[in-house]
């Protein structure tokens, strides 16, 4: 079976308190794609394994060639909701199978890390936000990922050295509980560490005591302001965030260093940081790691890859709760007058809906990526006017109601018409 095939790559059900999903991870399919082949090592593997015959393990290394397919996708840092295919990948069958698993896995994982850091970007409303995942991620390369994704929801920098040079992200970072333990007290480090970084020291409060870490960068600070330099910030990383960055300000402020940021980072997401500036502490910046780069509360979807047409036949599934829909498809978005977003249309690939935004984009064709790569802060722009245009009550962090996402009448027709020719449809 050599035919062409299309498969759709969709999220069926929304993880635990989402009202929008954030495309993003399509720049590594493509890249894979484009270097996709079987290497002899790889070959001489399958055939270690006994499983596959001589025949098939030729036709892996002569005849399967490099990605043929043709590649469908909403860009990176648009938006996207359940059940809308967010890619499609045509190819011959073989190949359009044997990416599966790499085209969920780097769609899925990004997607869910720029949804997770998007919210934590509209809880936080003005306030400066850092990546510091990298320690807790699962894997050196999702440290990466997430500090990419971060970047594209509207993180300010990162605090993965290699991610900011890969990427061109802003590298930031601040002094370790370990330089300050090195040295005979804090404030002898504190000192240590503002003349080797005078125009970018940051104090790390927490190591003994943080009231009295104020105590003493308040007059490391005044000791910066009488050399010609200033205190850039000071950092929480534990306790009781609230009530501390209020005693911590009232220090600053009282030395004359009103002007000096407050930081909070350890164990923060979304959801503190919202109580945090609802009650109104006074944090600047927040460094956000372990929960964002692992999306805590929603680590896994449910999405699929499922095929939807084969040699030129719409095909569907009809299993209980995974049925899935036939054929290739676009996503209309149709907007308000004021240019909000109204609701999405699903159709078929071959509609035209007047007054709807086709999402979906050809990026690849015969193999070939179409177009130059997209620029990261691009993505970041893409997303940030798609936030704007979609009403805040689909973006609240708890229970948002399900934006509307709607079938046009002829893939309804077709799905009924694909379902009444099954042999084996109840």
């Amino acid at each position: 079976m050599f035919a062409e095939a299309t498969f759709s790559l969709f999220i069926r059900q929304y993880p635990p308190n989402r009202g929008f999903l954030v495309s993003a991870g399509l720049e590594d399919v493509l890249e894979y794609l484009e270097a996709f082949h079987f290497s002899q090592t790889g070959l001489d593997y399958l055939r270690s394994t006994g499983n596959f015959g001589d025949d098939f393990l030729q036709y892996l290394k002569n005849d399967l060639g490099p990605f043929a397919g043709s590649v469908r996708a909403i860009p990176e840092g648009r938006l996207f909701f359940v059940n809308e295919p967010v890619l499609e990948i045509t190819a011959p069958i073989i190949q359009a199978q044997l990416v599966e698993t790499f085209v969920i896995n780097q769609i899925n994982f990004q997607s869910l890390l720029t949804t997770k850091a998007a919210r934590c970007v509209a809880a936080a409303r003005d306030r400066v936000l850092a990546d510091f995942a990298s320690r807790r991620t699962h894997g050196t390369d999702a440290a990466l990922k997430m500090a990419r994704c971060g970047y594209i929801a509207g993180f300010q920098s990162t605090s993965n050295v290699l991610a900011a040079q890969r990427y061109g992200i802003p590298p930031s970072g601040t002094m370790a509980h370990s330089f300050i333990s090195s040295f005979p007290s804090e404030i002898e480090a504190f000192r240590a560490y503002a003349g080797s970084f005078p125009d970018r020291t940051v104090l790390l409060l927490d190591t003994y005591d943080t009231i009295q870490g104020a105590w003493h960068a308040a007059e490391v600070g005044r000791e910066l302001e009488d050399s010609g330099h200033r205190l850039a910030g000071v950092r929480l990383d534990s306790g009781d965030f609230d009530s501390l960055s209020r005693q911590v300000r009232q220090i600053l402020d009282d030395a004359g260093l009103g002007y000096v940021n407050i930081i909070a980072s350890g164990g923060l997401d979304e959801y503190q940081i919202q109580d945090l500036l609802r009650a109104g502490a006074p944090i600047d910046h927040f460094g956000v790691g372990t929960r964002v780069g692992v999306s805590d509360d929603a680590p896994w979807s449910d999405m699929a890859y499922k095929l939807v047409r084969y040699d030129q036949m719409p095909v569907m599934k009809l299993s209980t709760d995974k049925a899935s829909l036939p054929g290739g498809k676009q996503v209309f978005r149709l907007q308000t007058p004021e240019g909000r977003f109204d609701r999405d249309i699903l159709a078929c690939a071959d509609e035209n809906l007047p007054g709807g935004e086709a999402l979906l984009e050809p990026v690849m064709q015969d193999g070939r990526r179409l177009g130059s790569r997209p620029h990261l802060d691009d993505i970041r722009t893409r997303l940030g006017q798609d936030l704007a245009r979609l009403d805040g009550h689909y973006q609240r962090l708890y229970n948002p109601p399900r934006y509307p996402v709607t079938l046009s009448a002829q893939l309804e027709r077709l799905a009924a018409q694909v379902q009444e020719r099954m042999p084996d449809a109840p």
